[in-house]
């Protein structure tokens, strides 16, 4: 416990670990009390570890509470980070020398198009629609859900982006050190 994902290293992962942190906080009804009990104390952190944890997590919660996300959305933290990686994939498609990214791209935009027309919000960025069957695609298999077919191979494909979206960001990340 308390290993939290490198944003530098792997910002999809990073991503998907904070929206599943916002949920564990809501299932907990952003009590501390009951995340120090149920989520710090059972980790067997050292103390300074432990402190570590008590005040990460107070911390979203407090966010959490000044954003008004408390039952649903996203911290801005998050939603900063959809930002950044859906500037950073406008550049790439962009990018005459991104043949490779592009292609991936246009293997993954049939995906996107039809999880865009199943959905309500269409306003929302590319890149967040495939964040979103990502996540949804990790609760079904926490809960063991039967996943098909058609739905396996969109995520497979979705994931290949992502992945090379995410490596994209580490290289520039660096470059820009």
């Amino acid at each position: 416990m308390f290993n939290i994902p490198n944003k530098q290293e792997n910002i999809a992962e990073y991503l998907l670990y904070m929206w599943q942190t916002e949920d564990i906080l809501r299932a907990y009804e952003l009590d501390i009390d009951q995340i120090q009990q149920n989520l710090i104390e059972p980790a067997h952190l050292s103390e300074e570890k432990n402190k570590e944890a008590h005040e990460w997590y107070e911390g979203l919660i407090m966010m959490m509470k000044s954003e008004g996300v408390q039952k649903e959305g996203h911290l801005q933290i998050n939603k900063n980070i959809i930002t950044d990686l859906t500037d950073l994939h406008l550049r790439l498609l962009n990018d005459p020398k991104e043949a490779a990214y592009m292609a991936t791209y246009y293997k993954t935009l049939p995906f996107i198009v039809e999880l865009r027309a199943k959905s309500n919000r269409k306003d929302i960025p590319e890149t967040e629609t495939c964040f979103t069957a990502v996540y949804g695609y990790l609760l079904l298999k926490l809960q063991k859900k039967e996943i098909s077919h058609e739905t396996q191979t969109a995520i497979d494909q979705i994931i290949r982006f992502l992945r090379l979206l995410s490596e994209k960001y580490k290289t520039i990340d660096q470059e820009e050190e």
